[in-house]
């Protein structure tokens, strides 16, 4: 996705690799013609003049395309005397361009932090927050209660994104699988975790980019089992455990689109329209997807769960795209579901239960090993839906840190850069594409900001990365309990929009 009214401005990566974001050329000065002017009344070309300086505005606006400008049709179609026309002048390309971040940029003061982000923390009630130079992370640069634990709703995700990482292969793709059943006239379909299978035609995708298709699960099944009788198809749902919705989840959430019972088999996350991102979802994904399965081989079946027998032929087999691609989906969409999916992978890697208890149980074992201190940390599930969930600012400074360090500085790095590519970009894609915006205070900072938000009542988040003025790469985590999401986003965004416009020294 192309970042919205952003048009100058890309997002940053971290220091040390290429791609951070560049300032275009400036276009030339334009030459502005003589000869005489015919006499117009005044208010005719005071008219022109805010018409002219709309057209103007428009095309530079318009940027990223060569604008060719006609004086005498121009000039025709505002009104204006042909013989204030002049010749056109040369096209202007308008190219954006990316550069590394300076390997020396100077590296801000606390005193030059606190400066400019102490005077901005009004009005966001219980705000914990912390920023560091992951260059050297002993000693941040600003900090805000960085310990106490709070609800942090959709930021939880960094947790469970970074254990994914750190413990799982990221090229593991996740199989749904059909075999033949224990009867003749049935077929299992067995969950294998994978929640973005599309009910899409192929050719058109779902909100999960490269996701598999039914359709071809359903082509393999034909073929292999040609045109016997189909009655039953069972669910092998055996994959996930305990409760389907998690502690502090509220299943009106499910019509809101918000999540569905986390199963290992289901359709496009569970939505009812597979291009809404933040469509109702279903109460019965798992009948669900076995109805959609038989209706394609053509009969009306009845769904139970069950599993085939053992050493079943394989009927057919799809997977999803790469673990990569998965975690870059769940953070810049904040799709719950999703998150849980990786959650529950996380516990079957540890060989703990897939359940909610088990993958946030897993998720906070797996940082602590690799060490990030969780001894604050508690989950009830790893999408951050839950309102049980307390997570301290320094946690997610700590697995963000790691993930925006140079290379070389810290073992965990190639692991985790992940992780900075999935967060969402400043006015440009996924949960911040409306925020940062040219028409907003904190719009300077469109394009810079790359970061995970988190908003439930009462509570907000915003973790990420932020280049300063000097284009020093800059780590963020920022969490406030209390006020009313819609005055406490413009300040949180206002807390990382004064990053991104200050040296800091």
């Amino acid at each position: 996705m192309t970042a919205s009214g952003v048009g100058h401005r890309a997002g940053s990566t971290p220091a040390g690799d290429d791609g951070t974001p560049g300032t275009p050329d400036e276009p030339p000065t334009r030459r502005r013609g003589g000869g005489h002017r015919a006499e117009v009344p005044r208010s005719r070309r005071i008219a022109q003049r805010l018409l002219v300086g709309l057209v103007v505005l428009l095309l530079v606006v318009g940027a990223g395309t060569a604008a060719v400008l006609t004086a005498p049709g121009l000039a025709r179609r505002l009104g204006l005397p042909v013989s204030a026309a002049v010749d056109p002048p040369a096209p202007v390309a308008f190219v954006p361009q990316l550069g590394p971040l300076p390997a020396g940029a100077p590296t801000p003061t606390a005193a030059g932090v606190a400066g400019v982000l102490d005077g901005r923390v009004a009005g966001l009630g219980d705000l914990t927050g912390v920023v560091v130079d992951p260059a050297h992370p002993q000693q941040p640069l600003w900090q805000r209660n960085p310990a106490e634990p709070q609800v942090p709703a959709s930021s939880t995700k960094l947790l469970t994104t970074s254990a994914a990482l750190l413990s799982l292969d990221p090229e593991t793709r996740f199989t749904t699988t059909v075999v033949a059943g224990p009867t003749p006239d049935s077929v299992v379909l067995v969950g294998g975790g994978d929640p973005t299978l599309s009910s899409l035609p192929d050719g058109r995708d779902s909100v999960y980019p490269g996701a598999a298709h039914l359709d071809d699960l359903v082509a393999q099944v034909r073929a292999a089992r040609g045109t016997a009788p189909l009655s039953t198809v069972y669910v092998d749902d055996s994959r996930y455990s305990g409760p389907l919705l998690a502690a502090g989840w509220d299943p009106a959430d499910i019509a809101g689109g918000n999540l569905t019972p986390m199963v290992p088999a289901m359709l496009d996350g569970g939505r009812l329209d597979p291009t809404a991102l933040d469509g109702a979802r279903t109460a019965t994904p798992t009948e669900d997807v076995g109805h959609a399965l038989g209706q394609r081989l053509g009969a009306a079946v009845q769904v139970e769960q069950g599993s085939g027998p053992a050493n079943a032929r394989v009927l057919g087999t799809v997977q999803s795209p790469p673990l990569t691609e998965l975690i870059h989906t769940a953070l810049t969409n904040s799709d719950n579901v999703l998150a849980e999916a990786i959650g529950r992978e996380v516990a079957r890697k540890a060989g703990a239960p897939a359940s909610f208890d088990g993958a946030a149980s897993s998720v906070t074992k797996t940082l602590a090993a690799h060490g990030v201190d969780v001894s604050s940390v508690t989950l009830s599930d790893t999408s951050g839906l839950s309102t049980n969930d307390r997570i301290p600012a320094s946690v997610l400074a700590s697995v963000l840190t790691p993930a925006a360090a140079p290379l070389g500085a810290d073992p965990r790095t190639p692991a985790l850069r992940p992780v900075l590519d999935g967060l969402p970009i400043a006015a440009g894609t996924g949960t911040l594409v409306d925020r940062f915006t040219p028409d907003t205070p904190n719009g300077d900072a469109r394009g810079y900001v790359r970061a995970k938000t988190g908003t439930l009542t009462g509570t907000n988040a915003l973790a990420g990365v932020v280049p300063d003025d000097d284009g020093r790469l800059l780590v963020f985590a920022f969490m406030s309990n209390g006020p009313d999401p819609v005055g406490a986003r413009p300040r949180l965004d206002a807390l990382a929009a004064a990053l991104r416009g200050c040296g800091c020294r």
